[in-house]
């Protein structure tokens, strides 16, 4: 598998914000996104043996695999291993992707990218996060999705002002659909990875 790099820190974003994980962050990815703030593409090929070596060297049990999009590298194989090593697997995926046969996943958090429509193939989702670009943004399709838990992130446009307008407007729209509720980056508040 290639693997751009493994990582210990706490999960900054959704259900999980504060807690200890170990980051898997697989190589590649088919979404091309303009707000991406992740280099995602190099990386070197690890065995499952090594991977699993590196990711147990960290306290905790809880493990984020995620990308670029996870799910185009992700196979039964990893997973067992994990799972059988004591790991609570999170994965976070655009949602274009099937799910593997055989890959068994704890919590799927899924922030769709693409036309929901026509794009979207998962047919679980834990945790629904939307990058929330503004309110002309619109939000039927997402809502016709099916998850336990809606999140809206506000985008971060690298423009203090945009940013806050944005902020402002999600926070309007969760006002008036309270199934959704906020998530913030707290990694990049507190400033840790």
């Amino acid at each position: 598998m290639k693997v751009n790099e493994i990582f210990y820190s706490l999960q900054g974003e959704g259900h999980y914000a504060g807690h200890p994980a170990v980051f898997l962050r697989l190589s590649g990815c088919n979404m091309h996104c303009w707000f991406c703030d992740t280099q995602h593409e190099g990386g070197e090929e690890l065995t499952e043996e090594e991977i699993l070596r590196q990711v147990s060297a960290f306290p905790a049990r809880h493990i984020v695999i995620t990308g670029g999009e996870p799910l185009l590298q992700l196979n039964p194989r990893l997973t067992d291993m994990l799972h059988h090593a004591g790991f609570f697997i999170q994965i976070e995926t655009n949602g274009t992707q099937d799910i593997p046969v055989g890959v068994e996943v704890d919590w799927v958090t899924c922030s769709p990218k693409g036309d929901v429509r026509t794009d979207f193939h998962l047919s679980h989702v834990d945790e629904l996060k939307v990058v929330y670009e503004g309110a002309h943004q619109d939000m039927l399709p997402y809502e016709a999705l099916s998850a336990k838990e809606y999140r809206l992130q506000p985008c971060d446009v690298q423009d203090v002002e945009k940013n806050l307008q944005i902020r402002q407007a999600a926070i309007a729209y969760i006002l008036q659909h309270p199934v959704w509720c906020l998530s913030l980056q707290t990694h990049k508040m507190l400033g840790v990875r």
